[in-house]
């Protein structure tokens, strides 16, 4: 059976990013859109990137079309509550 390579747990990486609201140390995973700082509890967006439901032809296929729309209309979500949030820093 095909698995995206997307959702294989082995390829995932992680990201630092500053909270924009106190400044401690948030972890985003390559699997994650965003997360909350332990520090303070903010929610902190990584920056957009594209996603393969948006360049992908089969994506709809490929997780159906229930799923589809729910990840659609989470990046609609996503796309107007996100404040920017700085870049990782350098590993």
């Amino acid at each position: 059976m095909f698995k995206c390579p997307g959702q294989d747990m082995r390829n995932l990486r992680v990201e630092v990013f500053k909270c924009t609201n106190c400044g401690a140390d948030v972890e985003i995973f390559s699997d994650e859109s965003r997360a909350r700082c332990q520090k303070c509890g903010t929610r902190i967006f990584r920056e957009k990137m594209p996603s393969c439901i948006e360049w992908c032809a089969s994506a709809r296929q490929c997780l159906g079309e229930e799923r589809w729309k729910q990840l659609m209309e989470f990046k609609e979500e996503i796309q107007k509550e996100a404040p920017k949030a700085e870049p990782p820093k350098p590993a």
